[in-house]
């Protein structure tokens, strides 16, 4: 209660100055059943408040986002949970070409993003753009609280970017996150073969990344991207990845996909003494659209493992009311047959939209194993009223060998608002 006091009174002076006001309420309730042992279980029902508002005064604003969840009836450990997931202040077009955030906001990142608590800079003028960041890592549960500890919970980075070459847009990124685990005790056996509770304190973990990108596109001809990740703890090639597509020739796409890459294991980490393998996939597509609203693809993959190798592949197509599509997987990675459906449709002008999907599952993890049957449905629809209020209902049901008929309800309602002061 003490951190949404403290909250309120940091949110509503910004109310108070504020030109505009906007943002999400929702509200959803999800039930589920959790089995204790085979012949025992509990209904559940958890509730979810989210709340999203942005205050803007000129080129300033506080934006916020923050969820409570609770159970109704029997309630799980820490619960009432009320997650921080944005408070920040935003100030744009300062002095023309900079751009800052502080305060608790996201980090979008191919290597190590996230949230965290800190400053994110950002410089732009001409066709090129600086950007840089420094903050905390956000504790458990997005908790209302800062780390204690900096030095070892911290992460940092920065990026260039610029298109000055027509058609093309190249960056270089730098990024350096740092985890610091939480201590804990734990039973221990001592010479006198004692249980006795042992203080566990673990060394921080680290990512530090070194990051290029490039892009070339024409519109409605080509277009291709590429990726490259250092790490520079390890000394080594992390990942490498490009991807194209061809488009020059009527309703017809051409899509090819490349991919290297080394498990991504934290510096410091038990793990880095395992012995593993990097893999190599590559997969190609083609896609033509026979007529307005029709469009049938298809994909196939290739992974090479250090001792052996996986393939997959797909088919389907896609139409203005859903589509259907059929997946393979075969080798070292397990056997799969899946077939799924989706369908949805808008009726009304947008006032009511139910939807369907269904997927049919056959799988095996190596040759000797027995076969598993998975059959998935989720079924609801979309309700608009109004502009700025939806109400959504789904029903998901699974059944295998582990879960037998399980069901499951999602019901949410979400109100957006936009007020000029």
């Amino acid at each position: 209660m003490r951190k949404l006091i403290f909250a309120l009174l940091i949110i509503l002076p910004a109310a108070a100055f504020g030109q505009n006001i906007n943002g999400r309420l929702s509200s959803a309730l999800y039930t589920f059943e959790r089995f204790d042992s085979q012949n025992s279980s509990e209904k559940y029902i958890r509730t979810f408040e989210n709340i999203g508002l942005n205050f803007n005064l000129g080129n300033f604003s506080l934006v916020t986002r923050t969820n409570l969840e609770a159970n109704i009836g029997s309630s799980f450990d820490n619960d009432p949970r009320l997650r921080f997931y944005n408070l920040y202040l935003e100030a744009r077009k300062v002095f023309d070409i900079a751009t800052f955030k502080i305060g608790r906001q996201s980090n979008f990142n191919s290597v190590a993003g996230g949230l965290f608590d800190g400053i994110d800079l950002k410089l732009e003028k001409w066709d090129f753009t600086l950007s840089g960041f420094y903050g905390g890592n956000v504790p458990a549960y997005q908790k209302l609280e800062l780390t204690k500890n900096w030095k070892d919970d911290y992460i940092l980075g920065g990026k260039l970017e610029t298109g000055i070459v027509p058609n093309t847009r190249f960056a270089i990124s730098y990024i350096d996150k740092n985890f610091k685990a939480v201590d804990y005790t734990a039973l221990r056996i001592n010479a006198n073969l004692d249980p006795i509770q042992i203080l566990i304190q673990e060394k921080s973990n680290q990512f530090k990344f070194v990051s290029g990108e490039a892009s070339y596109f024409i519109d409605n001809v080509f277009n291709v991207y590429a990726q490259y990740d250092y790490d520079l703890n390890f000394e080594e090639t992390s990942k490498f990845e490009i991807t194209g597509r061809y488009e020059q020739i009527k309703d017809l796409g051409i899509e090819l996909y490349y991919n290297y890459r080394q498990p991504l294991i934290r510096y410091n980490s038990i793990f880095s003494v395992f012995d593993f393998g990097n893999t190599y996939e590559i997969e190609g597509g083609v896609d033509y659209k026979f007529f307005d609203g029709f469009t049938a693809f298809g994909k196939f993959g290739n992974v090479e493992y250090k001792d052996d190798s996986s393939q997959r592949y797909t088919l389907g197509f896609s139409t203005d009311y859903g589509s259907v599509s059929y997946r393979k997987n075969l080798g070292y990675s397990g056997e799969l047959d899946a077939l799924s459906f989706y369908t949805g449709y808008s009726f009304f002008g947008g006032f009511f939209t139910p939807s369907v999907g269904v997927s049919f599952t056959q799988y095996k993890l190596s040759q000797s194993d027995d076969k598993n049957n998975l059959t998935t449905i989720l079924a609801g629809f979309n309700v608009r009223p109004w502009k700025a209020l939806s109400v959504d209902i789904q029903g998901q049901y699974m059944d295998n060998r582990i879960y037998k008929n399980d069901f499951r309800l999602l019901a949410k309602i979400n109100y957006w608002f936009n007020t000029n002061l």
